[in-house]
C-alpha cells in the first residue's frame, strides 16, 4: 500500500506538499479558465456546486487525515474531468461530440466518461478511508467503495432532479443532459458502479498476489 513507503517521514510530507499545492494551483488556473470562457455561466456555477463543496471538505479534514499521493492524483483527475464537463455542459462537450464522430454513436457520451471516472478514480481513496480509519474486516473495506459508489450516485440523482425540476427549472434540462434517454439516471449509477468495481477489483486481486 501507499503509505508502506513511508521511509522518510520528513521527506515524503514536503513531496506530499508540493504534489497538492501543484494539484491546486493547476485545478484553480484551470477552473478561472472554464468559467471565463463557459458559453452558459448559470449551468457551470450549478455543475461546480458539489466540486466546491468537495474540496472545502477536504481541506477541512487535511490534518485529521492524509491521503496517498495516487488518491490525491485520482481525485485531481476527476475534478479535471468534472470541470471540463461543466465548461460546455456535459451533453455538448467537444470531446464528447469528437468521440461521437470517430465511433459513430448515436449521443454525446461525456457524461457517461464522467460517471465511470466517478467510480473508477473515486473507489480507491474511498478505500482508503475505510481502510485506515476503521476496525472493519479487509474484504468490507474492499465492498464499500462499491456500494458507497452506488449509493452517492443514487443520491446524486436526486440532487440533479430537484434542482432541475425544482429550483432552477430554466436550467434544467442543460443541467440534466439526458439527451432524451429515459433510462440515463440508472445507466449513469451503473456505469459508475463498474468503474468501482474494476477499481476495487484490482485493487483485491493486488492484495492477493502481494501476500503470497
Amino acid at each position: 500500500m501507499p503509505y508502506s513507503f513511508a521511509l522518510d517521514p520528513e521527506r515524503t510530507h514536503f513531496r506530499k506538499n508540493l504534489l497538492l499545492i501543484v494539484y491546486v494551483l493547476v485545478f484553480l488556473g484551470y477552473w478561472a479558465y472554464t468559467g471565463f470562457n463557459t458559453p452558459d455561466l448559470k449551468n457551470w456555477w450549478l455543475e461546480n456546486t458539489l466540486t466546491f463543496s468537495a474540496i472545502i471538505l477536504l481541506a477541512a479534514f487535511y490534518r485529521h487525515f492524509q491521503f496517498s499521493d495516487f488518491s490525491y492524483t485520482c481525485m485531481f483527475l476527476f475534478l479535471m474531468l468534472h470541470v471540463y464537463g461543466s465548461q460546455y455542459t456535459y451533453s455538448e462537450n467537444p470531446f464528447g461530440y469528437w468521440v461521437k464522430d470517430e465511433l459513430g454513436l448515436a449521443r454525446n457520451h461525456y457524461d457517461r466518461l464522467v460517471h465511470f471516472g466517478f467510480g473508477f478514480l473515486l473507489a480507491y481513496p474511498m478505500y482508503e478511508v475505510f481502510r485506515h480509519l476503521t476496525k472493519m474486516r479487509p474484504l468490507f473495506a474492499f465492498l464499500l467503495p462499491i456500494e458507497l459508489t452506488i449509493s452517492m450516485g443514487a443520491f446524486y440523482e436526486l440532487i440533479e432532479w430537484a434542482v432541475a425540476d425544482v429550483f432552477f427549472p430554466a436550467q434544467g434540462m442543460a443541467y440534466l443532459g439526458t439527451q432524451g434517454d429515459v433510462w440515463d439516471a440508472q445507466k449513469d449509477i451503473a456505469i459508475a458502479m463498474l468503474g468501482a468495481a474494476i477499481t476495487m477489483g484490482s485493487v483485491f486481486l493486488g492484495s492477493r498476489f502481494s501476500t503470497k
